[in-house]
């Protein structure tokens, strides 16, 4: 089976005038569908810059970045903005929410760019909404939720879509340890309903509860280890 995320020797460097930085040097991996991988690595290791390749919101100086079969390293910006929307959901720290709007229109904003009809786009957030427990809420606004709550509702606006990965930037930055759990289980949920996961986080706790963790280092994998199923952390 193709996995679902294939990147070869993926290379990213910026040029700031005369001088150039090596980000990424040389990447490649594969992920599978269901996976759940944490990227984890020191700040300057690339995990950020693979983030943003992994979710089209950058492109690799070199190398290949096959995406649901589709090549996205050579695409427009134009044509990645179409992938992003249909083929990746991004949760991120910030939550991002629009504070005016309830928590269904916040989730069916992507909806929006689809182009689909109101009455389903709220028949689909109400239906995302219910898979992270929080179908009693939609019509709440972000200042009559809970830091989990919110994060709960960035969770289902990503998911709305029925996207291909979830991508997760150090999802619980801004929660609690106590949240931070409720949100982890929520992932582990969303993994065992048939998504693929991958998360962004510099936590080892957080990480203890994907299967694979996956080390950066100056721009290197510097390891990848799959657990075994009985050690994952509940």
């Amino acid at each position: 089976m193709d996995p679902i995320i294939h990147l070869e020797l993926i290379s990213k460097t910026y040029f700031m005038g005369s001088h150039s930085l090596d980000v990424l040097k040389g990447i490649s991996l594969d992920i599978h569908r269901n996976e759940y991988v944490a990227l984890m690595g020191p700040s300057g290791s690339g995990k950020s810059t693979l983030m943003n390749i992994l979710g089209c919101l950058d492109t690799p100086s070199g190398g290949k970045y096959i995406l649901n079969n589709k090549d996205v390293s050579k695409m427009t910006d134009d044509e990645l903005a179409e992938v992003r929307n249909k083929e990746i959901g991004f949760v991120f720290q910030q939550f991002n929410l629009l504070p005016r709007l309830t928590a269904a229109e916040n989730v069916a904003l992507p909806l929006i760019y689809a182009g689909i009809s109101k009455k389903v786009r709220m028949e689909k957030a109400l239906e995302a909404l219910k898979k992270v427990g929080l179908a009693d809420r939609s019509h709440h606004k972000s200042n009559e939720m809970s830091g989990g709550q919110i994060q709960r509702v960035a969770i289902a606006r990503a998911l709305v879509n029925t996207p291909s990965i979830l991508l997760a930037d150090e999802p619980t930055g801004n929660l609690d340890s106590k949240t931070s759990m409720e949100i982890m289980e929520v992932f582990g949920q969303i993994q065992a309903a048939g998504n693929t996961v991958i998360l962004v986080t510099h936590e080892e706790d957080i990480a203890a509860f994907a299967r694979r963790v996956v080390r950066l280092r100056d721009g290197m994998i510097e390891t990848d280890i799959v657990k075994e199923a009985a050690s994952v952390a509940h």
